[in-house]
């Protein structure tokens, strides 16, 4: 089997999975902006590996297997460690509300494609709103200290309950299309 660059990419993201756990519990200053380098870089080669399929025509089932699979576990990663540094009411629900909703639409789209309707649930628009929220979110809320007298965590906490509120829009959406076949069945 031949391992496209795109696939290598997604698996240097899940490599960077143990790394950006051990780097956010280093006792060093400076931890938190290297977790959060970290995942910006997961998040950019994310964005590369797509980007390099397409362009170059480079995909592979392999690779389109793992890319998702890739995003959500640095997302429900991220957090989980979030969560734990923050034991907040708030953050656990939004971070309970977003990796509830993955694991949904990731059943609901394995099932759909089991009984030959996977059309019905394809990418939405709301979808890649929803990413670039949780993405943004999850950065400032692993940075978690404020800057220029700007209140991080603060902000990132609101982003996130954004992401959340987009995520049950988004999962609402998957839903809706996917009920006739839901209830055909």
């Amino acid at each position: 089997m031949r391992i496209t660059i795109p696939t290598m990419l997604t698996l240097v993201r899940i490599a960077m999975i143990p790394i950006l756990v051990l780097v956010f519990y280093l006792p060093w200053a400076g931890a938190n902006q290297l977790a959060v380098l970290i995942f910006v870089l997961a998040a950019l080669t994310d964005w590369a590996d797509g980007w390099v399929a397409r362009k170059f025509e480079m995909s592979s089932r392999l690779g389109a297997f793992l890319d998702p699979v890739a995003d959500k576990l640095m997302v429900a990663v991220a957090l989980v460690l979030i969560v734990q540094a923050n034991p907040d009411i708030i953050l656990a629900v939004a971070g309970a509300v977003i990796i509830g909703r993955e694991i949904t639409v990731s059943a609901l789209r394995e099932w759909m494609a089991i009984i030959g309707e996977s059309a019905q649930v394809k990418v939405q628009w709301i979808g890649k709103l929803k990413t670039t929220a949780q993405m943004v979110a999850i950065g400032f809320c692993l940075y978690g200290e404020p800057l220029f007298a700007l209140p991080i965590l603060a902000i990132g906490e609101v982003l996130l309950i954004v992401a959340a509120g987009l995520t049950l829009v988004s999962m609402s959406m998957y839903l809706r299309a996917a009920w006739p076949a839901l209830r055909a069945q």
